[in-house]
């Protein structure tokens, strides 16, 4: 009986995250979420999440339901902007939920993934080359990969295997990085050397595949990591400078690259061309105000590729600054709670993979809407869990069930 009870006290979060999700999914236009039938099976699945974590155990819980509960508005959100990619993403949504309860098993020996640190960083360079050569270009970046029906995003699951890198190795490697000296060159490019391939990676992207979200999010990550494991501010600088470089020799070299920066520095400049999409999207915030306009009645559609790049401002002129600010809260909270678990966890290597996942999460969520908001250069990555896209959900959905294995401890009496 007490288990039975502590499983029911395990799925509370989870019952108010879809009560909320009801009442929102109840603003989308009529028969955009068909078939009917589908929104009741995604939230069994939903609850069975939580209910099925191993006996004796207790885990964060409220991750999961916070991730169901941002799905469901970007699923809102996605329906109110376009009903018919609505229609594939409540399917990548069921997608996930699948994948998150079937990883449980597998996610709860987490710590076996330490002993295939190798098997990540091939898979990465593996996944880099096939973007390059079989890769589709889009609006200057390459990007995509399509198989048959199916178009993926290979960075989305690239982002995830170098935090399993780099956790992996810096568990084995990181004490004695900390105490090498800055000056020691031979001792330095013995154990970072496979480090660094990580950041190659990062700078790879960035030089042939022109996608700078994606590189400053990996380099983000990786500096991150780094300093956590290893408290050297000599080599967040040192990556930091040389990735600046490469960042200004694509800028200069990339036409991609440079109408980005172009357009972040004066949007005005060419406001029927380049510029369109950020002065439209500027008065979308604008046009929202305090309060906003009110769930579809705002004119996000002036935005193109509004489902994508520039839904957080959709979000904002509909839902306001008001709402803007609650969404971030709810970002914030997650990131919080996963930097939380990784305080919690008594070895290095769950605290340095808690900590990856918290920081590529929350990274992406500051690179996508410091864009929006003319912080820095867009870049073309997903908000995640809002953004329309089936590889951002699917990756950010098993990003979620790997800290939520992560937070596990053993009950007490």
């Amino acid at each position: 009986m007490p288990e039975a009870l502590t499983r029911l006290r395990a799925c509370a979060p989870m019952v108010v995250a879809l009560v909320l999700a009801a009442l929102t999914l109840r603003l989308a236009p009529r028969g955009a979420l068909l078939p009917d039938w589908l929104p009741f099976a995604l939230a069994g699945l939903a609850l069975a999440w939580p209910a099925l974590r191993p006996a004796g155990v207790t885990r964060d819980d409220t991750l999961p339901a916070l991730a169901v509960l941002l799905s469901s508005v970007g699923l809102a959100v996605v329906a109110r902007l376009q009903p018919e990619l609505a229609q594939k993403q409540i399917v990548w949504l069921g997608f996930s939920l699948v994948l998150a309860v079937a990883a449980g098993p597998v996610f709860a020996r987490f710590r076996v993934l330490a002993a295939y640190k190798y098997i990540w960083i091939l898979g990465t360079i593996a996944l880099f080359v096939a973007l390059a050569l079989f890769g589709q270009e889009v609006n200057g970046a390459r990007l995509w990969i399509r198989l048959g029906p199916i178009q993926f995003e290979p960075v989305e699951v690239i982002k995830l295997l170098i935090v399993l890198f780099m956790a992996s190795y810096l568990n084995d490697t990181a004490d004695v990085i900390a105490r090498t000296r800055p000056w020691s060159l031979r001792a330095n490019a013995k154990y970072l050397g496979p480090l660094f391939l990580g950041w190659g990676v990062s700078m790879g992207i960035l030089v042939f595949e022109h996608d700078l979200g994606m590189a400053v999010l990996l380099l983000a990550t990786f500096v991150a990591m780094l300093y956590v494991a290893t408290r050297r501010i000599d080599l967040v600088a040192g990556a930091t400078g040389i990735f600046g470089l490469a960042a200004w020799w694509a800028a200069t070299h990339y036409s991609y690259v440079e109408r980005r920066i172009a357009v972040w520095r004066d949007p005005f400049h060419d406001p029927l061309g380049a510029g369109y999409q950020a002065v439209q999207s500027l008065f979308s915030l604008a046009n929202g105000g305090l309060f906003g306009t009110g769930y579809a009645q705002g004119r996000p559609d002036y935005i193109p590729e509004v489902a994508t790049d520039y839904v957080y401002a959709a979000f904002g002129e509909e839902w306001g600054a008001i709402g803007s600010i609650v969404l971030l809260l709810v970002f914030l909270t997650v990131v919080l709670r996963a930097l939380r678990v990784a305080q919690r966890q008594p070895d290095l290597y769950a605290k340095l993979l808690a900590t990856g996942l918290a920081a590529v999460f929350g990274f992406q969520i500051v690179i996508i809407i410091g864009g929006v908001l003319r912080l820095f250069p867009l870049t073309g990555i997903t908000l995640p869990f809002i953004s329309y896209g089936g590889s951002s959900l699917v990756t950010n959905f098993l990003l979620v069930a790997l800290l939520w294995a992560i937070s596990s401890e053993r009950r007490t009496a």
